[in-house]
């Protein structure tokens, strides 16, 4: 009886999840469009820390529990899940091929791929990150938004096409919408994702204990991969609606930010140990992020085969772990 109660929560997680990023993608792009501002920035700020809320929530309360450590860990998976998986079958499920902006290419993905080997020197450098790394994280992550701020800024006055593509379909009746509904869309889409992603995490991993799957399994899958739920429906759907900045955006978004904000805000309330076996993990994220970058310079887009050669890096991860 009880797996059937976890079957039905899953699903109704899963609905929670998929019109959760319906609303938001609709909600934050059609503000971008009001206000000149790019698509890109909307997906590298205001998507990518909404969707990284997951990550964020359970990293700071096991700092502030004193359980840090599984901070690393969490980020460590989330960026690669984020990277192999999740744009993977972004570029795998997109009717066409996803384009990558210029700017992300040139500046936002060497940026990630840097912060990643900052991390991985600072825990190599002492087994943990001290409050003092903590708060260079933060200054780094501050010297980003300021980054943004600025990207916004030359975005603002511009007619709204030129901030990115309109979603197709609905997407065309955005300019009818007031910004209270726009607004609405955007914060009710948020809550549903934040706890879409709750519920199914839940009932997965209660699924998984009652057909017997260990504990070592569902952390590895089931709750690693569902913490980054959020970035996966927003992702596959800002693509499939047109809106391909957001999408890439998002998830190089949610990398840097679970660096910087994630990692820098737990190092402050308590220093994150950093385990040796992590060492492997953070040099698969930075090799993902190569990889990605590689295949975004090559003809600025990712396509389907490129998108399945990211989910067999996956599924090669995934063996090795296992």
């Amino acid at each position: 009886m009880e797996i059937v109660l976890q079957i039905f929560l899953l699903a109704i997680g899963f609905t929670m999840l998929i019109k959760g990023a319906d609303f938001f993608v609709d909600g934050s792009s059609g503000i971008a469009s009001r206000f000149g501002i790019p698509q890109l920035v909307v997906g590298l700020t205001i998507v990518a820390m909404g969707t990284s809320a997951p990550e964020a929530a359970v990293s700071i309360s096991a700092a502030l529990k004193g359980n840090a450590g599984i901070t690393i860990g969490n980020v460590a998976g989330s960026n690669i899940l984020n990277i192999l998986i999740i744009l993977g079958f972004t570029a795998f499920l997109a009717k066409e091929i996803v384009p990558v902006a210029s700017s992300t290419i040139k500046y936002e993905m060497p940026f990630m791929i840097v912060i990643m080997l900052i991390l991985l020197w600072m825990g190599c450098a002492g087994n943990d990150i001290a409050r003092l790394e903590g708060a260079g994280l933060w200054v780094i992550f501050l010297l980003y938004l300021f980054y943004l701020i600025k990207i916004a800024k030359k975005g603002t006055g511009r007619n709204p096409e030129a901030g990115g593509r309109e979603i197709s379909g609905n997407g065309r009746n955005k300019k009818e919408k007031s910004m209270a509904m726009l607004s609405l869309f955007t914060v009710v889409g948020l809550v549903l994702i934040v706890i879409g992603s709750s519920v199914t995490v839940d009932a997965a991993t209660a699924i998984a204990r009652i057909i017997g799957l260990s504990e070592r399994f569902i952390g590895l899958t089931i709750v690693a991969l569902g913490t980054s739920l959020p970035e996966l429906f927003t992702s596959v759907s800002a693509a499939r609606k047109g809106n391909a900045d957001i999408a890439i955006g998002n998830i190089v978004g949610s990398n840097i930010f679970n660096i910087l904000f994630v990692v820098g805000t737990s190092a402050l309330i308590t220093p994150v140990v950093f385990e040796s076996k992590f060492i492997v993990d953070f040099i698969v994220a930075a090799a993902a992020g190569v990889l990605l970058w590689i295949f975004s310079f090559n003809g600025k887009s990712l396509n389907r085969v490129e998108g399945g050669l990211l989910l067999l890096g996956y599924l090669g991860y995934f063996i090795y772990i296992l």
